[in-house]
C-alpha cells in the first residue's frame, strides 16, 4: 500500500494526497541485488524501473493517474555515488522499493474533489474505488486516532558525541576539505507487538501535517511514515525541473509577535544564509547533468516558510530537462539530496560515514512517485518514523558549517525529533540516561 498524503498549510504543495493498492509490479532492492514480483532480476533497479512504467496520457484533472510509487533509502544513494560504508544496514531494511500502480485514488484538498483515476481495463474500478475508500477513512483526520503504547527511546550516541561530531566537523570544514556537512543522529524503540503501522501513521499525522506526508508499507517487516516538509525534486510533463531545499530552522512560538521575530531572525542569520546557499550551489550543479544549459535558475533565494513546529528557511531552483533525457535519468544524478549531505557531496558523505554512529536507512532517502505522463514528483526523507519487525527508529539532524555551534546544532537535533518521539510519548534521551543505559547494556 502507498499512500501521498499532502497536509499543512501550504499551498500549493498541501494540494494533493494520493491512496494506492494492490500494485501490478513489485521491485525490491536489498544489498544491490533487486527482486521483481518475487523474483531475482538484477543489480540496476533504476534501470528496471524505467521499463515497468507505463506511458498513457494523464487526465488534466489530476497530476497522477497510477505508475510508479516508491523510495530510494540513503545507502542506495551512496552506491550511485560509488561509496563504500563501515555501518551495518538493518536487514528488514529495502535499500528501494517501488510499485506500479494501476488505479490511484486523488483527493484534491483545496476544491475538496476526489477522483478514482488509472489506466488499462476498467473492469474493476468499482472494486477498487471501495477498496480505496476505506484506506482513506483509515487515515482522514476526522477519524478518532487511537493512543499509542508508550516507548522509551535510545540515542545511538550521547550528546556528548554528537557535539564533538560537530566540533570534528568544523575541523574538516576549517581545512578545506568540505564547505558544509550534515551530520545526524538516530534513534529506535522497541515496537510494542501488535503495533499497527497505520494507527501509527495517523498519531504522526494528527500531530505533525506535512505537505509531503507518506505511508509506505512492505508488507508485516517493514513501514515507512513521513512527514516530510521538504520537495526533493519534481518535474512536469512539460520538462520543467524544480526543487526546494531546506536548511535552516528555528523554533515556532506561540505568542505571533515572538514568532514574526523568530522568522525574521532565521532569514538575517549568516549561518543559516550560508547553510542553505551552499545547498542550492549544489542542487544547481546536480540538476545541471541533466538539463539544458542555460536553463538553470533560482527564483527564489532564503524565503522563510511555517511548518506546525518549526520555520525553515528555503530556496528553489528550477532548470529545463534536456531532451532525451527523463525523470529517473534526474533521480540518478541527484541521488541522495545535497539538503542532508554537504558540499562538495562527494567528500561531505565520506566524512558523514565517518563521524556518524550507525546506518541512515530509509531516513535522508526519496519518497518519489512517477506517472504515465513523464511528470515526477519527489520529497527527501525527514521526520520520519521507521518500523521494522521489532523496532521503530527516528532521526533528525542539521548541517554544519564553519559558524556552527556545537550546543546550538544540538539543540536543533532534539527539536526537530521531539515532535517524533512525542508519537510515543517519549522524548530525546539525556546525556545522564544515555550513560546510565550505556553502563547497564
Amino acid at each position: 500500500m502507498a499512500c501521498l498524503d499532502s497536509g499543512g498549510d501550504i499551498a500549493p504543495r498541501g494540494r494533493w494526497s494520493f491512496i494506492c493498492i494492490d500494485p501490478v509490479h513489485v521491485l525490491v532492492a536489498r544489498a544491490g541485488r533487486c527482486m521483481l514480483d518475487g523474483r531475482e532480476a538484477g543489480d540496476d533497479p533504476l534501470a528496471l524501473l524505467r521499463g515497468l512504467v507505463p506511458s498513457f496520457s494523464c487526465p488534466v484533472q489530476v497530476p497522477f493517474a497510477g505508475g510508479a510509487i516508491g523510495f530510494a533509502d540513503y545507502r542506495f544513494g551512496q552506491r550511485a555515488m560509488g561509496l563504500a560504508t563501515r555501518h551495518e544496514a538493518d536487514p528488514w531494511q529495502p535499500e528501494f522499493v517501488a510499485a506500479i500502480y494501476d488505479h490511484v485514488m486523488v483527493f484534491d484538498r483545496h476544491a475538496r474533489q476526489a477522483w478514482v483515476a488509472g489506466y488499462g481495463t476498467q473492469a474493476d474500478t468499482a472494486r477498487q474505488r471501495e477498496k480505496v475508500r476505506r484506506l482513506w477513512d483509515m487515515v482522514t483526520p476526522d477519524a478518532p486516532v487511537p493512543p499509542m503504547p508508550r516507548v522509551p527511546f535510545m540515542a545511538d550516541r550521547t550528546p556528548r558525541a554528537y557535539r564533538q561530531a560537530v566540533a570534528r566537523a568544523r575541523k574538516y570544514i576549517a581545512a578545506g576539505d568540505i564547505f558544509q556537512v550534515n551530520i545526524t543522529s538516530r534513534m529506535w524503540g522497541d515496537r510494542p507487538p501488535g503495533l499497527s503501522a497505520m494507527a501509527a501513521y495517523r498519531a504522526l499525522r494528527a500531530t505533525s501535517a506535512a505537505p509531503f506526508g507518506a505511508f509506505l508499507s512492505c508488507g508485516p517487516d517493514f513501514a515507512l511514515l513521513c512527514a516530510s516538509p521538504e520537495r526533493f525534486i519534481s518535474l512536469d510533463a512539460a520538462g520543467t525541473i524544480t526543487t526546494r531545499p531546506i536548511k535552516g530552522t528555528a523554533p515556532r512560538d506561540p505568542d505571533p509577535v515572538r514568532d514574526r521575530q523568530l522568522a525574521h531572525a532565521l532569514r538575517q542569520d549568516d549561518k543559516e544564509c550560508a547553510e542553505n546557499l551552499m545547498i542550492v550551489d549544489l542542487m544547481r550543479n546536480d540538476i545541471g547533468q541533466v538539463a539544458r544549459i542555460g536553463s538553470v535558475r533560482v527564483p527564489e533565494l532564503f524565503s522563510v516558510e511555517r511548518f506546525v513546529h518549526v520555520h525553515h528557511l528555503v530556496s528553489e531552483v528550477r532548470a529545463t530537462l534536456q531532451a532525451g533525457h527523463d525523470g529517473i535519468d534526474l533521480l540518478r544524478v541527484t541521488l541522495p539530496p545535497g539538503s542532508v549531505t554537504g558540499a562538495p557531496k562527494h567528500r561531505a558523505m565520506q566524512v558523514i560515514d565517518e563521524l556518524e554512529s550507525s546506518a541512515r536507512g530509509p531516513y535522508c532517502g526519496v519518497v518519489f512517485r512517477i506517472g504515465g505522463d513523464g511528470a515526477m514528483d519527489s520529497s527527501v526523507i525527514i521526520r520520519a518514523l521507521t518500523l521494522t519487525r521489532d523496532r521503530i527508529w527516528a532521526a533528525a539532524g542539521g548541517g554544519i558549517t564553519i559558524l556552527s555551534d556545537p550546543d546550538r546544532e544540538y539543540d536543533e537535533m532534539c527539536l526537530k525529533i521531539a515532535a517524533l518521539l512525542a508519537v510515543f510519548g517519549g522524548m530525546p534521551p539525556t546525556g545522564e540516561e544515555q550513560a546510565s543505559e550505556e553502563k547497564r547494556g
